[in-house]
């Protein structure tokens, strides 16, 4: 599992930076977390129209279980990090490093590390 997800992720590089975006017209962090999940067979709604700051971590942990994803340990699985103050960010965890919407970069970019805190880690529940 996470094979297809970190495909597709990979496959989103170089996509420009879109708030709220959810297709290959522009993605956010969660439009390119929504994309990577549904190449695993994720089938739910993917969230917009939330606040870029201010977001309650133990609330998205609950969903994101609610939804049917369990504690990943490999690349393809979908991070949640803290990348500021009151800041929450998703990505796609390539082994090593991340992909993720870089809003400074204005798109979606693969890094070779993880530069902030992971402060949830899953992958969709086989099934």
């Amino acid at each position: 599992m996470g094979e297809r997800a970190l495909a597709a992720a990979r496959a989103a590089v170089g996509v420009r930076f879109r708030v709220h975006g959810r297709d290959s017209a522009g993605l956010d962090c969660l439009g390119l977390a929504g994309l990577a999940m549904r190449a695993e067979g994720y089938e739910g709604e993917v969230p917009s129209g939330y606040a870029l700051r201010g977001g309650d971590a133990a609330r998205v942990r609950a969903a994101i279980e609610a939804a049917g994803f369990v504690a990943g340990d490999s690349a393809g699985d979908l991070l949640l990090m803290r990348s500021g103050p009151g800041q929450l960010h998703f990505a796609i965890s390539s082994g090593e490093g991340i992909i993720h919407a870089d809003a400074m970069l204005r798109r979606v970019v693969e890094r070779p590390d993880v530069p902030w805190p992971v402060i949830g880690r899953w992958r969709l529940r086989e099934r």
